[in-house]
């Protein structure tokens, strides 16, 4: 622990612990994975890169300091946001199909190695475009780069150093001027829908 108290990350984990001890239902940990799901070492390292690719640091941390690429495999191993769930057949291109799983559902982190083998801004940049472009082959990465952004801007760092927060936002400005150096208030998160 730093300082005197405890930071979000500690007291999450001490949560988690404390209902995996107990047995509460919900409560989902790295520890409740099937082997076979465990993530690679080299899986977490293309992970934390391109994590940091799309949110790299500036005067705040980037994704791979917030830990964003642990948070992704578990969120895939763990299905959130439908990743464990069949593709349907219309999704199913012959650039997917390697890396399908036996009940029919996406090894996103295989599809990634495949899509971008050399990790670089342009590469990614090319991936973006052509996922929100609609081009079947590139789908996965929309839900890959949800992920990340979830990841992020609900750690620690994200959450405190990224975001503004402002317990009371104050009064209804309908016309407040944005520039390069605004930042998004945490407390604009009430109206992200999750799972």
């Amino acid at each position: 622990m730093e300082g005197t108290g405890w930071n979000r990350r500690e007291f999450v984990r001490a949560a988690a612990l404390l209902g995996t001890a107990l047995g509460l239902p919900g409560c989902v940990t790295a520890t409740a994975l099937d082997p076979a799901l465990a993530p690679t070492i080299d899986e977490l390292a293309l992970a934390n890169t391109v994590a940091d690719l799309v949110i790299p640091a500036t005067e705040t941390p980037g994704a791979a300091e917030a830990d964003v690429g642990a948070f992704v495999l578990l969120a895939l191993a763990h299905g959130l946001e439908g990743a464990r769930d069949p593709l349907a057949a219309g999704a199913i291109t012959a650039a997917i199909r390697p890396h399908l799983r036996a009940d029919g559902s996406l090894d996103h982190m295989r599809w990634l190695a495949s899509a971008l083998p050399a990790p670089s801004p342009s590469s990614l940049a090319a991936l973006d475009a052509a996922a929100f472009a609609n081009q079947p082959d590139a789908q996965p990465w929309r839900l890959l780069k949800r992920l990340i952004l979830t990841g992020y801007y609900t750690s620690q760092i994200g959450g405190s150093q990224e975001l503004q927060y402002a317990a009371a936002p104050g009064r209804f400005d309908p016309m407040v001027p944005l520039t390069p150096e605004t930042r998004a208030y945490s407390n604009e998160w009430n109206g992200v829908e999750f799972g």
